[in-house]
């Protein structure tokens, strides 16, 4: 450093002057600085999610990219957001390469973080207005709702309120779903930055600024107090009684996508799973269960078409006696469907759910021709598409209604809410992910169907091909559990409700509420910056 006499108002006042190799370093640091917290306050969110139990730290995630984008431009915050969303969602979604490899996960991270990217454009441009944790936390809702929908139809999966299964917030989700638990995790993030940099901000000018003071303070409290005031919503007491579910889970021969093409060993190990907990029954070992369920693509051989598919299901039916509930791959007039199977012992087949919410890339592929001109093995793989349900699928099974909600769908609010208002006193989330072989996807899914739990205050089954098959409490307990792939079943008396909660009976209003929040406080930033004013802070 070089320093050399300046005259400043004083002929004998210094001022020191950087050698430009310095303040290149320094302006790079100032840029990458942001860059680096940003990226890494989006792994440190990642970390939040299951399977680990680590819910609190999406705090801090918040806190740090609230830090990031407060007071920069939109375009900032663009990159910013792109950063955070990839640190996020590269780790979290590194599943769907699992048996593909890394170009359909590359490609769907990009894609998605496109919308975490104009979130904290956003985020930048309401963070100077009064109650800015208000508006970025709904701007965070806004690129959710739009994330579930667009494009093919949305990819939801890592919304915050799926990290939260295990955290303090959970009964929100009975309050208002999702968006309203996401809102207050969002919340509570902003607001703690907003203490953290008042009280820097105090200590170092020694005075406080009240209003500004009491929106961080209440960004940072009113979540946590409208959690714990929405506790007695969440139960799980029987209202209509209780039944007992058994839960087959028979393991695949082995992982990965060619499990496919070994679909009878599939089936007869569901079946041969199902004949030993039978003899569990009649050995006094277990209670007898009232019905059972099976995962989905438990029968990828069509029992309608096949003869002996449908004989070997039979004799599991009529081993067991009471009802089950099969997941089949089904042909019907030239068209595919991923169908859930009612099988009574006596009568064979009485009722079906087709799957509505397919899974693009995984059940149907868009834009078919242009992907096999690219690669002919994804295309070879999904030969012909699913085709999509229209109707709820809520079954009857010794008088118990059962709601269905297959794999994929239990990551759509609608999905779920649908089987609740059409009668569901249960749901079950039949699933196979036995493509995925031992990542954190099973996991992240049963997360997601705890909070459903909670959410619609139902007990929820979750019977999954090689696991983790479970039983969840209406309150979002987990109460038995299997391994991963290991042939296993559950047993277990669990209680029937058929009370809505609020957060089933606004549906998406909360959602709409959150994203017109959002329109509004983008609205009057954009207002305030072409009068050329700066809003301030309160």
């Amino acid at each position: 450093m070089t320093v050399t006499a300046t005259s400043v108002g004083e002929p004998d006042q210094l001022e020191p002057r950087v050698a430009p190799e310095a303040r290149a370093w320094a302006r790079w640091l100032r840029r990458l600085l942001p860059a680096a917290a940003a990226a890494l306050s989006g792994v440190l969110l990642y970390v939040s999610f299951p399977p680990r139990t680590l819910w609190w730290l999406a705090l801090p995630a918040f806190a740090v990219f609230g830090w990031v984008l407060r007071g920069r431009g939109w375009k900032a915050g663009l990159g910013l957001g792109y950063l955070f969303g990839l640190g996020f969602l590269l780790p979290l979604l590194v599943w769907t390469g699992v048996e593909v490899g890394p170009g359909p996960w590359l490609a769907l991270v990009a894609i998605e973080a496109v919308f975490v990217a104009l979130v904290g454009a956003g985020v930048a441009a309401v963070s100077k207005l009064p109650v800015w944790p208000v508006w970025a936390a709904a701007l965070w809702i806004a690129g959710e709702a739009a994330r579930a929908r667009v494009p093919f139809e949305g990819f939801p999966w890592g919304k915050i309120a799926f990290g939260q299964a295990d955290g303090v917030f959970l009964p929100l989700a009975a309050l208002g779903g999702t968006p309203v638990l996401g809102f207050a995790v969002v919340l509570c993030g902003f607001g703690l930055y907003e203490v953290v940099r008042l009280a820097a901000e105090t200590r170092r000018t020694g005075t406080v600024r009240r209003a500004t003071a009491a929106v961080g303070l209440l960004s940072l409290a009113v979540p946590v107090v409208a959690a714990v005031a929405a506790r007695p919503l969440v139960s799980d007491k029987a209202e209509d009684g209780s039944v007992t579910v058994g839960v087959v889970q028979g393991n695949v021969p082995r992982a990965g996508l060619d499990f496919n093409s070994q679909r009878r060993a599939v089936l007869d190990y569901h079946a041969r799973e199902t004949e030993r907990l039978a003899a569990e029954v009649k050995a006094g070992k277990v209670a007898r269960p009232d019905f059972v369920l099976w995962p989905e693509n438990s029968s990828d051989i069509d029992p309608f078409a096949n003869p002996d598919a449908r004989a070997v299901i039979d004799t599991a039916a009529k081993a067991v006696g009471v009802p089950i509930s099969v997941g089949g791959v089904v042909e019907r007039d030239g068209k595919l469907y991923n169908e859930q199977i009612l099988w009574d012992p006596a009568k064979g087949p009485v009722d079906t759910y087709d799957k509505r919410q397919i899974q693009p890339f995984g059940e149907y592929l868009p834009f078919r021709s242009l992907i096999g001109a690219i690669n002919s093995n994804w295309t070879s793989m999904q030969r012909q598409d699913f085709s999509r349900g229209t109707k709820p699928g809520v079954f009857t099974m010794d008088g118990a209604k059962v709601g269905l909600v297959t794999c994929y769908e239990a990551a759509f609010d609608w999905t779920v809410r649908s089987e609740v208002t059409d009668g569901a006193q249960m749901i079950s989330v039949p699933s196979n992910n036995a493509t995925f072989d031992r990542s954190e996807m099973t996991y992240q899914q049963l997360a997601m169907s705890r909070v459903r739990a909670v959410e619609h205050s139902r007990t929820v089954t979750v019977p999954v091909t090689s696991g983790v098959s479970a039983i969840i409490m209406p309150d979002g307990r987990i109460t038995q559990k299997t391994g991963m792939f290991v042939a296993d079943s559950l047993v277990q008396k669990v209680p029937l409700r058929s009370s809505q909660t609020p957060a089933t009976q606004l549906g998406i209003l909360p959602e709409i509420a959150l994203v017109l929040v959002a329109a509004g406080g983008l609205g009057w930033a954009v207002a305030a910056g072409m009068g050329g004013r700066r809003a301030g802070d309160v």
